[in-house]
């Protein structure tokens, strides 16, 4: 097995000493990028994910251009609800939609909930290639969504930004809603052990609209699910969380199996350092927007959030993935004010 050479995001969610944070971007692989554009324009969005060459060369693009300490893998979310037997369309400029919802106990006990290592074959294919690639430069991220947000899509058919049809559902009808989630959750711990064989080295777990619940629902509906997830893959690699919006539950997670917490531009560093009482390494939390400003203002942010931060138990990102507007240029100068990071003198 190659030695990783840059093993900073590794030493940081085991809580080991590293000379500087790492840095990385969720959303890193792709559409901000001139060179994934032009694979962009040749290919459509599920065969450049299915390609597992293509995929493979997206992943790597973020490594050789702007210089993240990680790569993590050209994939999507919604390949699970594909896996469980629905179909996912991708427009461009439109978002993702799912055709037919789940709207009865039938339709749950339709899906599927084995043979994900063959049905998403590509992905692991994508791994394994990419892994060689990287020939230990940066470790190699795994990644799935969390049960409450492929559960959202699943009931919605579309993106949302109140959520209100996958909300209905889960308040009028619990108990499908809690079966729903368990057979997501079992079919995505399968997904991420087969990730982890594949190589990779990290896995991260995105609940993108778990910030439409409050605290009790995210008790109900999100957390428990989250939570299996990092049991169950405890012993094979760290597990970061990232339930976006839901700083009211970075108390409760940090007590949980995973070994990071993303957290998003909305809470204070001091805030979630202390809800999460220096149990667990945090992740963020930059506004991605504020990468539209001038690069001077950026390092100076950058900066000042490391600061707030502290350098241990701690990884450089943004606060949500990286929107396409934001310069090249911009993308590389947040990085490398992580990588020119010095301490503040005592």
């Amino acid at each position: 097995m190659t030695k990783i050479k840059n093993d900073l995001l590794l030493r940081a969610l085991h809580k080991e000493e590293v000379e500087r944070p790492p840095v990385w971007m969720m959303r890193q692989a792709g559409r901000y990028l001139p060179e994934y554009i032009r694979i962009k324009e040749k290919y459509d969005f599920f065969t450049r994910v299915q390609t597992p060459e293509l995929a493979c060369e997206i992943t790597l693009q973020p490594v050789e251009l702007v210089g993240v300490d990680a790569a993590i893998i050209f994939s999507d979310i919604l390949v699970i609800p594909q896996a469980m037997g629905l179909e996912v369309l991708m427009e461009e400029n439109k978002g993702p939609s799912l055709p037919k919802t789940i709207k009865t106990e039938q339709d749950i006990d339709a899906l599927i909930t084995t043979g994900v290592e063959e049905s998403l074959h590509y992905v692991m294919q994508a791994l394994a290639l990419t892994k060689q690639a990287l020939n230990g430069r940066v470790p190699l991220i795994g990644f799935a969504g969390a049960p409450w947000t492929i559960f959202c899509y699943m009931i919605e058919g579309k993106g949302s930004k109140t959520w209100d049809k996958a909300k209905q559902f889960a308040y009028t009808h619990p108990l499908l809603a809690q079966r729903l989630l368990q057979k997501i959750t079992n079919i995505t711990i399968d997904y991420l052990k087969a990730q982890v064989l594949a190589g990779a080295d990290t896995v991260q777990v995105f609940d993108s609209w778990s910030g439409a619940l409050g605290p009790n629902d995210f008790k109900l509906f999100a957390q428990p699910y989250l939570i299996q997830i990092a049991d169950a893959l405890q012993n094979d690699v760290p597990v970061i969380l990232f339930p976006k919006g839901s700083w009211y539950a970075l108390k409760d997670l940090s007590e949980s199996n995973a070994a990071g917490l993303g957290i998003d531009w909305c809470i204070r560093p001091e805030m979630a350092r202390s809800l999460t009482g220096n149990r667990i390494t945090l992740q963020g939390n930059f506004d991605p927007a504020k990468l539209l400003a001038p690069i001077g203002e950026i390092k100076q942010a950058v900066k000042e959030m490391i600061n707030s931060f502290g350098t241990r138990q701690y990884i450089a990102n943004l606060g949500h993935g990286i929107t396409p507007n934001v310069p090249v240029d911009h993308a590389r100068a947040f990085v490398d004010a992580v990588k020119e990071y010095t301490p503040q003198k005592v």
